[in-house]
């Protein structure tokens, strides 16, 4: 296997190509109908783009990503976006493409932006014209490469995004409560580009305008493929095969635990799962980009702006959080339970330069409509940005969780170079305000080498509230996560409303908790709502567990065993008891009164009923401990206390 072709980001200059301008204000975008093709004076595409999404130029959309950098090496690439996948007519509209068709959901695997975690059908659409629903099918990725067969049944199918990258093998499936095959399988599709992929996809093409077939790349990093014989693998990890683990749930896991452990850029072995006659093949991943590649991504020509087609429909509200934005990072090196980054991304981190993030800010600065606040600047996890372990380290070892249950020795955390970097992008002419709104891991920000981070923070780059996400309070479930004690949470809140008070500022956490994970039951749940009634914080931020291909969380949810010890986990599955856990979080909203009751009578915890200061809710119905909601309205800074049999909590 040769891996990733160095010369992947070897190209032309793209300020030299005629077609592009100058960032951001060129305003020319890339195709999207055969009239703006024609504009551009061309004949035929190379590549034809198949999105879920509605087009938005901007580096945080990944469609965008993938056309910006084929068009710098020189490709003559058309987005079609969202069509209509009635009729195989709509993927007819550019005519055959010379290269291939790139397929991919969008930003969201179809399925997760269709339904709630309760299998409910969203009324919205985010990455849709206007916030409209209804302008992509369910499982967009194997409908789209079936109507793209239908129209051309030999033009190369090459799938990518995280619906595609997150399926690539055999699954289970939460919206149809089965394990279903690999998306490989269903599209009939040539490669998988998974993961982040973009020096893949480069070479793919390269290699297609050389004149490669597919069956021709399978020495590439970061693909997947099917295949009737294996003979050409070097010392595959063989799993177990889709029939067997659609079938035993205990080979389901350890299928899971087989592939967890071999994703690694440099050491893993090619993984193999047999489905009937065919395996599903998927090749180590891609070599993580380096500084010089992330800063060349992030410097192509975007215009940071929805196509004009949408200007009617009132544009794509997606773009709105993200505008004002910049990704100084990417990947997560946390492998959180219920999180899929560390498949998708990558548990490493790939940096930006500090020059490269700062110049983007000078731009922003530049942009019309700019009114001074750069909204975020970050990655998955804001506070990793040039962390981690030495790359010889990386290279050989095989501990996959490097900050919980205990955090590795080899673990290098140093906040400086984030704190230059969030201190030079402040300095920027124009720039008034710099916020951090991704996450900050806050059991980093307690660590050694993270001297001065909380105080910085506090300082110039909350605005009022922090996000911060401890997921949950019973260390039974935070084992079942791969989340850090709960101490750590409460260690850094405890320095965080330090420095605030310190400094005179009122600033509080917005803090996220999951309801109905796995290692949870009703018990621990209890233990969550007790936690946050001692807090004095009303919680809004409540997000239902919703079991996604690919995570070691949704193993445990179909199988009822934690892969990574292959022992037993309690999972909370019927409706009425993921509504027990989610009221439990908001036990003073008077509507939830009913849920609570039933909840602490099934774990006989009727004492927390009453009117007492530690009770959740009253004995009557709608009476509920409002005294951290109270507090919380009367103060917006986060000023914990113990209630006394003084406080009136109830009403």
């Amino acid at each position: 296997m040769t891996g990733k072709c160095p010369s992947a980001f070897a190209g032309p200059d793209w300020k030299l190509n005629p077609l592009h301008g100058l960032w951001p204000d060129s305003g020319l975008f890339v195709p999207t109908t055969p009239e703006e093709v024609s504009a551009r004076g061309w004949d035929a595409v190379d590549i034809v783009l198949v999105s879920g999404d509605a087009y938005v130029d901007h580096p945080a959309f990944g469609s965008a990503i993938v056309a910006r950098l084929l068009e710098k090496h020189g490709f003559r690439v058309a987005i079609l976006t969202q069509p209509d996948w009635r009729t195989a007519d709509s993927f007819r509209i550019f005519g055959r493409p010379r290269l291939f068709f790139g397929i991919t959901a969008g930003v969201l695997d179809s399925m997760v932006n269709h339904y709630t975690g309760n299998r409910k059908i969203r009324r919205n659409d985010d990455y849709g014209p206007g916030g409209a629903a209804g302008f992509r099918p369910n499982r967009a990725v194997i409908v789209y490469a079936n109507r793209v067969r239908e129209a051309y049944a030999d033009v190369p199918i090459v799938l990518g995004g995280i619906e595609a990258s997150l399926r690539r093998f055999a699954h289970y499936d939460y919206w149809d409560d089965r394990v279903r095959r690999s998306i490989l399988m269903d599209t009939r599709a040539d490669l998988l580009c998974y993961g982040m992929a973009d020096g893949t996809i480069v070479e793919v093409a390269k290699r297609a305008a050389a004149g490669e077939r597919p069956s021709e790349m399978r020495d590439l990093q970061g693909i997947a493929y099917v295949t009737k014989d294996i003979g050409h693998l070097e010392n595959p990890a063989i799993l177990h095969s889709y029939e067997e683990v659609a079938a035993d749930k205990w080979k389901y896991a350890r299928a899971f635990k087989e592939y967890f452990g071999e994703q690694s850029p440099w050491r893993a072995r090619p993984v193999a799962q047999k489905h009937a006659e065919w395996y599903v093949v998927q090749h180590r991943p891609a070599v993580p980009l380096a500084e010089p590649e992330m800063d060349q991504v992030y410097a192509l020509p975007y215009t940071r702006r929805w196509h004009p087609k949408y200007d009617a429909a009132g544009g794509v509200p997606a773009l709105e959080t993200v505008r004002w934005s910049i990704t100084s990072h990417r990947g997560c090196y946390g492998a959180c339970s219920f999180c899929a980054i560390y498949f998708h991304q990558g548990g490493w981190i790939s940096n930006r330069s500090e020059e490269n993030v700062v110049a983007e800010a000078a731009k922003l600065a530049g942009s019309a409509g700019f009114k001074g606040s750069i909204s975020d600047v970050g990655g998955p996890t804001a506070n990793m940005y040039k962390t981690g372990c030495d790359i010889e380290i990386k290279k050989t070892c095989r501990f996959e969780h490097c900050l919980a249950p205990s955090v590795c020795k080899h673990l290098k955390v140093d906040h400086g170079p984030y704190m230059k970097l969030l201190e030079a992008v402040r300095a920027v002419k124009g720039v008034k305000h710099v916020r951090v709104a991704t996450g900050v891991r806050y059991d980093m920000a307690t660590m050694p080498g993270s001297e001065g981070f909380i105080e910085l923070l506090c300082k110039h780059y909350v605005g009022g509230q922090l996000k911060v996400a401890p997921e949950h309070a019973s260390e039974t479930t935070l084992r079942a996560m791969n989340k850090p004690s709960i101490s750590k949470y409460d260690e850094f809140l405890k320095r965080y409303r330090e420095e605030n008070a310190r400094l005179g500022r009122k600033q509080y956490q917005v803090q996220y908790f999951i309801s109905g994970h796995p290692g949870c039951d009703v018990h621990e749940a209890i233990k969550l709502a007790e936690y946050i009634r001692d807090q004095g914080h009303f919680n809004e931020q409540i997000q239902d567990f919703t079991p996604t291909p690919m995570t070691a969380a949704t193993c445990m949810y179909h199988t009822g065993i934690d892969p990574t010890n292959m022992k037993p986990v309690y999972v909370p599955k019927t409706a009425r008891e993921r509504r027990w856990h989610r009221a439990l979080c908001q036990f003073s909203d008077a509507k939830n009164w009913y849920d609570v009751r039933e909840a602490l009578v099934a774990a006989g915890r009727q004492d927390l009923i009453g009117t007492h200061p530690k009770a959740l809710i009253g004995p009557r119905p709608g009476q509920v401990n409002r005294g951290s909601q109270k507090r919380r309205e009367e103060n917006r800074t986060y000023v914990p206390r113990i209630m006394s049999e003084k406080d009136d909590c109830f009403e």
